[in-house]
């Protein structure tokens, strides 16, 4: 899913009969990589730092994960060329009662991969329907040789994304897996942040979402650190594992990244409770604005797309990932879409403990559901403040005399919808500071990016970035769109203030 697979294959193919055997380590780089391991994971294990103390730690880990990575060269599998998967795919999943006859496989510019339709479809038309039997789900995993390991071990209970990762792996190294005709069509690598360069993030400095893409990084390293150790045990649980031997970090942060970019929720069979799926053919449809129309039927056991709206022969078939910024589109997709109407940018906001007024409008914040300290967002769109902000902002400037009057109101939800409302006032005072206090931030964190959007815009032009610095360039143009709708509006609101007063 998603515009995350445009990375030119490499020249080399794998024959389609079996995965080639790994090259075993010297002892000496199996204790390298055994210290450096133990490094990573005594430091992912501190609390984390803030400032600019963050990514100072984030390349004292990436060493780390470099250094391993260099010694693990020889350990890593040929790649492969996913056009040439793409016949022995197709007549799997036809093997499997998947229909193709009204989408096939075809490259689209600026895109990757993705599904186009080979006949007029109208909205609502069901284009791809595939039955469970054909995907790998965090059940699949259980009935596998990773079944004794997740029975053992509380991550892989807990987090049953990371059961898919471990799962898509274990079937990657496998020699006769099932899966091996729609595994051999998946990405050799993203363009998620796993993927980026130093001089890649750096272009997202100013940014919140590069504290989003140095903590993914540094979460993903300490799952590698902490599962290379467990297969270092000698155990029932871990002998039988086609990765013990050859857990390199390049194919964790593949696994974690298909996985990341390309999963979806679907019911267990009795429907009791959700599931994580990799859904083949499915997982290749592109995103753009409308409406989910994914669906799972129990009854027939299968996963079922519709089309969000009237598609022409020829034409690519989009279908909605969810309501995400543009920030989760990259960390958790590997891409940015500028046309995003769901767009929003988190701004941290709180009340110090030293306001003489810190107590009441404590007690008021929590009436109304909130707390004192949180992440808030500024949207795109014509109107760039949600009803927490905006209660959030009143409380926050109201004086005592306020304050005490709005505690008085008995019903907390009448309280709720009555701060919300943007065409209700607590005072004109209030509102003016409100407004001011918001404007004033939102320049702020303008100015923390190093360049304006303007220059963003002449710098996309130059075609001078690599993939990833471009989706992070991107990605602050969007930020920066965001933060100047919030200053214009919060400046026409006090205008409109102001000519009432």
């Amino acid at each position: 899913m998603g515009r995350k697979n445009k990375h030119k294959q490499k020249s080399q193919s794998t024959k389609a009969s079996a995965v080639p055997e790994t090259k075993e380590l010297p002892k000496s780089a199996k204790k390298e990589i055994q210290d450096h391991v133990k490094s990573l994971l005594e430091k992912c294990s501190q609390p984390p730092s803030t400032g600019a103390r963050e990514f100072e730690e984030f390349l004292e880990i990436r060493e780390l994960i470099e250094n391993i990575r260099k010694l693990q060269t020889d350990q890593c599998l040929p790649p492969t060329r996913r056009p040439e998967a793409f016949p022995a795919f197709i007549s799997w999943l036809q093997g499997h009662s998947v229909s193709t006859e009204k989408i096939r496989l075809h490259e689209f510019e600026g895109y990757g991969y993705g599904l186009q339709a080979t006949a007029e479809l109208k909205e609502g038309d069901m284009f791809l329907a595939v039955p469970r039997k054909t995907m790998m789900t965090a059940a699949s995993a259980q009935s596998t040789v990773l079944s004794q390991l997740i029975l053992e071990d509380k991550i892989l209970q807990v987090m049953p994304s990371v059961a898919l990762a471990l799962h898509l792996l274990c079937e990657k190294r496998s020699q006769d897996s099932p899966w091996k005709p729609y595994i051999d069509t998946l990405p050799e690598e993203y363009s998620t942040p796993l993927y980026f360069t130093v001089e890649d993030l750096e272009y997202l400095k100013g940014s919140p979402a590069l504290s989003d893409c140095i903590s993914q990084y540094r979460n993903i390293a300490r799952q590698y650190a902490y599962f290379y150790r467990l297969l270092q045990n000698e155990t029932p649980a871990t002998t039988c594992l086609p990765i013990k031997d050859c857990f390199i970090y390049d194919d964790y942060r593949w696994a974690v990244s298909t996985v990341m970019t390309r999963q979806n929720q679907i019911p267990t069979p009795d429907g009791s409770k959700m599931t994580f799926a990799l859904i083949p053919l499915w997982d290749m449809c592109n995103h753009c604005n409308g409406l989910i129309t994914t669906d799972f039927s129990l009854e027939k056991d299968c996963s079922e797309c519709f089309a969000l709206r009237d598609f022409q022969k020829d034409e690519q078939i989009f279908i909605f990932y969810g309501a995400r910024s543009n920030a989760e589109l990259l960390v958790h997709n590997g891409f940015v879409y500028p046309e995003n109407e769901h767009d929003r940018i988190a701004i941290k906001l709180g009340i110090s403990k030293e306001d003489p007024l810190f107590q009441l409008k404590s007690e008021l914040l929590t009436r109304c559901g909130l707390i004192t300290s949180r992440t808030f967002y500024l949207h795109t769109g014509s109107i760039p403040v949600d009803s927490d902000l905006i209660i959030f902002l009143r409380i926050f400037c109201m004086d005592e005399e306020n304050l005490r009057r709005y505690f008085s109101t008995a019903d907390a939800s009448e309280l709720r919808q009555t701060l919300g409302d943007l065409e209700k006032y607590v005072s004109i005072e209030t509102e003016e500071k409100a407004w001011s206090f918001l404007e004033t931030r939102a320049k702020l964190l303008l100015k923390a990016y190093v360049t304006s959007i303007q220059e963003d815009e002449e710098l996309l032009k130059t075609n001078s970035l690599s993939q990833n610095a471009t989706l992070a360039v991107k990605l602050r143009c969007c930020e920066k769109g965001i933060l100047q709708l919030v200053v214009e509006y919060a400046s026409t609101r006090m205008k409109s203030l102001q000519s009432q007063s």
